[in-house]
C-alpha cells in the first residue's frame, strides 16, 4: 500500500511544520507528500520543502475545494490518497495506520477519521465534534440510506483516505461547488455500491471558532452545493437532522451546566438554518 498525502495550504505559517512533522513520525510512512499552495504570502512552501514535500503553487484566488484537490491528486502516484488540511494535527503516530485499515476489505472505497476539539473550543464546538464524530466506528453503504438519510453520505476530507482507482472512477471531487465536495464524493462512491468507513481510532485535533457571519456563509455554501447537486436530495431525506442536532446540543449544555450558552445556541441555529435555506433556494 502506497500512500500519497495531499494537503491544500494558504498562509499556513508554522502549522505546516507541525503537521508535516507529525505525519513524518507516523508508524505507517507515506510514500509521498504533496502540498498544493494557493500562492501563500508567508514561507509555507519553503517550510513544506524542508520536509521533502512535492509542492504545487496555484495562482492566488483560484482555490476551489474540489478542483484544487483534484489537481494535486492528478500528480499523485500512490494507490491510496490521504487528504488532510493544514489545521488538523494527528493526535498520535497511528493516524495513517488506522485510517487505512478499512481498505483490507475490498468493498471499502474511503475512510475518514475523528475530530477532537481543541482545548480552547467552545462548548458548542465541542458538542458539534462529538455529534459528527462519535466514539463508535461505522461502515456506511447504500443499505443505510433509509436509516441514516443524508447522514449516510457524511464525510470529511479534513482527515480522509480514498482508493485512487475508486476516486478516479467516481469522477473525483466535483470542482464547481462552494462546499460539500467531500460529501458529494462519498455519495457518488456509495451509489456505486462501495462502502465508506468512519474510523474513530484515526484522530486529529481540529475545530473552529466561526463567527455568525462565517457560519451563515458556510451554510449558504452547503445549501448552494446541494441545490446544484439535487440528485443527492432526490435519493435521501435531509429532514430531521438539524432538529436532532439541536435537541442533543441542548441536552449536552444542560448536562454540562452551560446554561449561558443556550441563547447563543438558538441564535446560531437560526443563522445556520437561514444560510442553508437561502443557499438551497438561490444557489
Amino acid at each position: 500500500m502506497r500512500i500519497s498525502l495531499i494537503i491544500p495550504t494558504r498562509n499556513a505559517g508554522t502549522q505546516i511544520e507541525t503537521l508535516l512533522s507529525a505525519l513524518s513520525a507516523q508508524n505507517l510512512k507515506p510514500f509521498e507528500t504533496i502540498v498544493i499552495d494557493s500562492s501563500s504570502e508567508d514561507e509555507t512552501v519553503k517550510r513544506a520543502k524542508r520536509f521533502h514535500a512535492k509542492t504545487i503553487v496555484i495562482p492566488k484566488g483560484t482555490f476551489n475545494h474540489g478542483k484544487t484537490r483534484n489537481t494535486a491528486a492528478g500528480q499523485a502516484t500512490g494507490d491510496i490518497l490521504v487528504f488532510m488540511t493544514q489545521d488538523a494535527v494527528p493526535l498520535n503516530d497511528t493516524l495513517l495506520h488506522h485510517l487505512t485499515v478499512p481498505f483490507e476489505s475490498q468493498d471499502v472505497a474511503a475512510s475518514y477519521g475523528r475530530h477532537i476539539p481543541r482545548s480552547d473550543a467552545s462548548p458548542l464546538e465541542a458538542f458539534a465534534r462529538r455529534f459528527n464524530y462519535p466514539a463508535s466506528p461505522l461502515i456506511k453503504s447504500l443499505e443505510d440510506v433509509e436509516k441514516y438519510g443524508i447522514k449516510t453520505f457524511f464525510f470529511s476530507n479534513v482527515c480522509s483516505a480514498v482508493r485512487r482507482d475508486a476516486f478516479l472512477d467516481a469522477g473525483m471531487f466535483p470542482d464547481g461547488v462552494r462546499a460539500n465536495e467531500d460529501m458529494l464524493l462519498a455519495a457518488k462512491l456509495i451509489l456505486k455500491n462501495f462502502k465508506v468507513a468512519y474510523v474513530p481510532e484515526a484522530m486529529v485535533i481540529h475545530s473552529h471558532a466561526y463567527s455568525l457571519s462565517r457560519l451563515f456563509a458556510r451554510y449558504y455554501n452547503i445549501g448552494s452545493s446541494l441545490k446544484n447537486n439535487d440528485w443527492v436530495l432526490k435519493r435521501v431525506r435531509s429532514e430531521g437532522e438539524g432538529l436532532r442536532f439541536m435537541k442533543e446540543q441542548f441536552r449536552f449544555l444542560l448536562e454540562k451546566q452551560g446554561y449561558s450558552w443556550i441563547p447563543y445556541a438558538l441564535l446560531e441555529a437560526a443563522v445556520k438554518y437561514a444560510g442553508y435555506r437561502i443557499g438551497l433556494i438561490t444557489g
